[in-house]
């Protein structure tokens, strides 16, 4: 109570913020005049003139009047736009890296043009981020303009641009992008060999359009870079033909949590199932050799059982395409992990793709935090502030619109069945269209997009559907939807950024009536008679109400619906929205509708009629509130576990980055060296114990593994009086020894290289199967529940121990190699590894369900005996070699000096003193 007497008294924070920031915006509005009267020879001057008083000790803050009202001049001489004085606020909030709640309509793309100008006169370089790669090529070009009327550079990143493209763009002062190509191209910045190879800059601050989607709403999904894993395809199929056999009390399932389980009798069935086509071995399902059957059972009853076509994937090309919950946009190369994917492959019966392994991966949520400054725009973040301020530490500040906002929100009607709510949507569209007000209906899966539509055809009224499967099309149905009597079906309106314009979009029909070749007089007349026709329509739209926007279904998330009614009454337009939903709707029937259809039913509900009462709005956005909640526990719950992954992830990457920076390793090599024989030493020779209590031959394997010695420890231990400090000593020399007369085999620099090449790739390899650790970890860990034992204390104690041991067999590895290689190549550019990009696949992934890793491949180096390993672990494979390398397998002549026992270079697979170098 007083809480809101105080609110009216002096206004709420967000009003008293956005309040602070006038005398700002007054600044800005005083320069107007004198900046006007430049010519655009000394506007395109204050560019380097505003560098130079950042070189003197100047801060952006200082420059930012000036930066801004130069920005709102430039827009006006190359775009004819002048940016509003709410705008200039929106764009004082993002240069504070925060996030600008605007309406739809209000120009955030304008907006972020004032903070991005601002902060790249510092040269670091400003990152734009959109949600498609339609939106970043449309935002770079078009407001591309601004910034390279003013003399700054601008880039663009889009899907398939080689290494050399991403660099160059990646140097320019600011670069347009998708949120997946920047966290793509970290990633595999950080599993390049070579500084140079690598494309992105040092972070320094990035704008995120449409924030919400894609810092809560995709932050569930890590990007995931990995290659392929062994071919199981025919067990997805095989075991896909079983589960429409099992009924209904064969499983439960749970559709709040997304989860299905068999029951007992479920388990007994699929095991009687699989033991009759031969797939289950001797014992029941959960038997230790029956693991993987029981994987692939429970990936099939997933995709059988929770996943629909049309609503959660697509069928396209012969491939299963995931279909985004948010934007209902089709996720090309995105695939579920674990099997999952394949398991919906097999289950439409398309070809069933190879599994694949992590090779690395990172979330949205700790990508974006990389970035020392942040900001984000958008229409709705004001439902998830909590979550930007806890997980982000941003703050949302919510911009006046230019305009009152004169949308009629009505309330909610209420049907008793899907059949009867289609029925009065219909007669809604049909009374919207006799009055010639646009209509965009708004569905939340394609399937009931696409029964409306279906319900329209029958009813003879013409309607554009706008879903993931006409993508291509989106700008062109979404700019014309506010046309008289125009009736739009759209999946989801989250990020489509383009507006709907009353009477229509000119420039859209510019695009699409006047023909490229068509003279310049031909082409003003068409403008100026599609100007017309715009303007006459728009006022016979604006008499019949304004845009109506109609939703079929409540989403689980308020944001979404919000989104969906802010595409109506942009800029002071009228417009008016309802919500038309059924007790059959998956938030109502899913989240208590029992009592809701008991107390219809009491007040005597007939057919076809609706219920519609605030308070019904009320409870809904209760129970909407409440999902949220949960949603964004369960984000929040992944964040803490991936935090551990992540602080590892840094600390690799950085240490990566250091190895590549420096010429020389040596010292690093040397140190785990003496680090391995210490431990070496330690466990063969325990503290404090009798010599005959040494395990001499086990110290004699090791060293012949590791270093490949055979030293004579036996003698040494059984002479009077001798340590174990005399042994390591002794040990040090040999090893020291027969690791200078490599270098002066092989010369300093081929050994320089050596050994920085295969300490970078034991340490890729060994952070891949980290990886994999942490994964199967991860699966498990909430099990330790049941003992009394918090998971994510149990899950950080693990994977610390799980990092420990990987670099010890870091240490061990590196050294072992080392010790054993035989270098044939004297060339030190054919020692410098390439990944084969054709097994690399980058993919959107549910985090619950990662792949695993894989090998990465070596340099031209060739072990000599080697460790006592699997072989793959124990040596590097060869290079790729360039096409004019002066080696021939076919020829012994260039195969220059081989080592006895290594192997032959002809390819067979046998030694070198048992194939070519054999002495007949």
């Amino acid at each position: 109570m007083i809480g809101s007497i105080a609110k009216r008294l002096f206004g709420s924070a967000n009003d008293r913020f956005v309040k602070s920031l006038r005398p700002l915006v007054v600044k800005i509005n005083a320069l107007e005049p004198e900046v006007e009267k430049l010519s655009d020879e000394e506007l395109r001057a204050r560019t380097p003139a505003f560098r130079q008083r950042l070189e003197a000790g100047e801060t952006l803050d200082d420059l930012l009047p000036e930066a801004f009202a130069t920005v709102r001049e430039a827009a006006k001489r190359t775009l004819g736009q002048r940016h509003y004085d709410v705008q200039l606020v929106g764009g004082i909030v993002l240069h504070r890296g925060m996030i600008a709640e605007m309406k739809t309509g209000e120009g955030k793309t304008l907006v972020a043009t004032l903070a991005v100008y601002l902060n790249a006169l510092a040269g670091k370089g400003v990152h734009v981020v959109t949600v498609n790669d339609y939106l970043a090529q449309r935002d770079a070009q078009w407001m591309g303009q601004i910034y390279e009327f003013l003399g700054l550079t601008v880039g663009c990143i889009v899907h398939a641009l080689p290494d050399e493209a991403r660099r160059m763009e990646y140097a320019k002062d600011v670069t347009y992008g998708t949120n997946n190509e920047f966290g793509f191209d970290y990633l595999r910045d950080n599993m390049k060999f070579r500084l140079e190879d690598m494309v992105q800059r040092d972070f320094n601050y990035a704008i995120v359009d449409e924030v919400d989607s894609i810092l809560v709403d995709e932050a569930r999904t890590p990007l995931i870079i990995s290659g392929p894993a062994e071919d199981s395809s025919e067990l997805y199929r095989q075991v896909n033909a079983l589960i429409p056999k099992l009924i209904d009390e064969d499983y439960e399932k749970d559709e709040k949590q997304r989860s299905v389980t068999l029951t007992e009798a479920g388990v007994e069935h699929i095991e009687a199932l699989l033991a009759e086509v031969g797939l289950l071995n001797e014992g029941t399902l959960y038997d230790i050799g029956n693991i993987g059957v029981l994987h692939h059972v429970n990936q099939a009853l997933r995709a059988h059982k929770l996943f629909a076509r049309d609503t959660d994937y697509l069928i396209k090309d012969d491939k299963v395409v995931i279909v985004d919950e948010f934007t209902g946009r089709a996720m090309e190369g995105r695939r579920y992990s674990e099997g999952l994917h394949q398991a919906l492959e097999a289950k439409e019966g398309v070809t069933v793709q190879q599994e694949n392994q992590t090779l690395a991966s990172i979330t949205f949520q700790n990508y974006f935090r990389l970035y020392p400054k942040l900001a984000g725009m958008t229409g709705t973040a004001m439902t998830e502030a909590e979550e930007f301020a806890d997980i982000y530490k941003l703050e949302v500040i919510e911009i006046p619109t230019n305009l009152p906002v004169a949308r009629l929100d009505n309330d909610d009607e209420v049907y008793r069945s899907v059949v009867e709510k289609f029925e009065a949507i219909a007669t809604q569209i049909e009374e919207c269209r006799q009055r010639k007000q646009p209509v965009l209906v708004g569905t939340v899966s394609i399937e009931k997009s696409e029964m409306l539509s279906a319900l329209l055809k029958k009813k003879k009224v013409p309607h554009h559907v706008l879903n993931a499967r006409q993508h291509e099309q989106e700008a062109f149905i979404v700019a014309q939807a506010g046309t008289p009597g125009a009736v739009t079906i759209a999946t989801n309106m989250a990020g489509r950024g383009t507006d709907i314009q009353l009477g229509g979009n000119v420039e859209m029909r510019v695009a699409q009536e006047i023909p490229a070749e068509a003279d310049e007089a031909t082409r003003q007349a068409a403008i100026t008679r599609i100007r017309a026709e715009v303007e006459a329509a728009k006022q016979v739209v604006k008499e019949a109400g304004g845009l109506f926007v109609l939703g079929t279904e409540r989403h689980e998330s308020r944001r979404i619906d919000n989104q969906l009614r802010g595409r109506s009454g942009r800029q002071g337009d009228p417009g008016a929205s309802k919500f038309f939903l059924s007790l059959e709707d998956d938030l109502m029937r899913i989240f208590g509708s029992d009592r809701m259809e008991g107390v219809l039913r009491r007040l005597g509900l007939q057919e076809g009629e609706a219920i519609v009462h605030p308070w019904v709005n009320k409870a809904l956005e209760k129970a909407q509130s409440k999902v949220e909640a949960r949603n964004f526990d369960i984000r929040k719950n992944l964040l803490k576990f991936d935090d551990v992954m992540n602080d590892q992830r840094k600390v690799v990457y950085e240490q990566r980055k250091e190895l590549m920076l420096v010429e020389d390793v040596k010292d690093t090599v040397v140190s785990m060296r003496e680090e391995v024989l210490g431990d070496m030493v330690s466990r063969c020779i325990p503290a404090r114990a009798y010599a005959e209590q040494w395990d001499v031959a086990g110290l004699h394997e090791e060293a012949l593994r590791l270093f490949g010695l055979d030293l004579p420890v036996a003698e040494w231990a059984k002479e009077e009086g001798i340590a174990d400090d005399e042994i390591r000593q002794r040990m040090t020399r040999e090893i020291d020894r027969k690791m200078a007369a490599k270098e002066v085999n092989f010369g300093p620099q081929l050994m320089r290289l050596a050994e920085k090449q295969i300490l970078l790739n034991v340490l890729d390899r060994q952070w891949k199967d980290h990886l994999l650790s942490l994964d199967h970890l991860r699966h498990g860990i909430g099990l330790r529940a049941y003992a009394q034992r918090d998971p994510l204390n149990e899950y950080k104690k693990e994977a610390f121990d799980l990092f420990e041991n990987m670099l010890g067999r870091v240490r061990e590895e590196t050294t072992a190699l080392l010790s054993h290689i035989a270098i044939r190549s004297s060339d030190p550019a054919e020692m410098t590894p390439q990944r084969p990009a054709q097994e690399m696949h980058e993919t959107r992934q549910d985090p619950a369900l990662q792949g695993t890793p894989e090998a990465a491949r070596e340099p031209e180096l060739v072990g000599a005996g080697g460790p006592a390993r699997p072989a793959e672990a124990a040596k590097p494979q060869p290079m790729r070699r360039p096409a004019a390398s002066a080696f021939d397998p076919g020829d012994p002549a260039t195969w220059g000096k081989v080592q006895r026992n290594a192997p032959c270079p002809c390819g067979s697979g046998k030694k070198y003193k048992h194939c070519h170098g054999k002495l007949s």
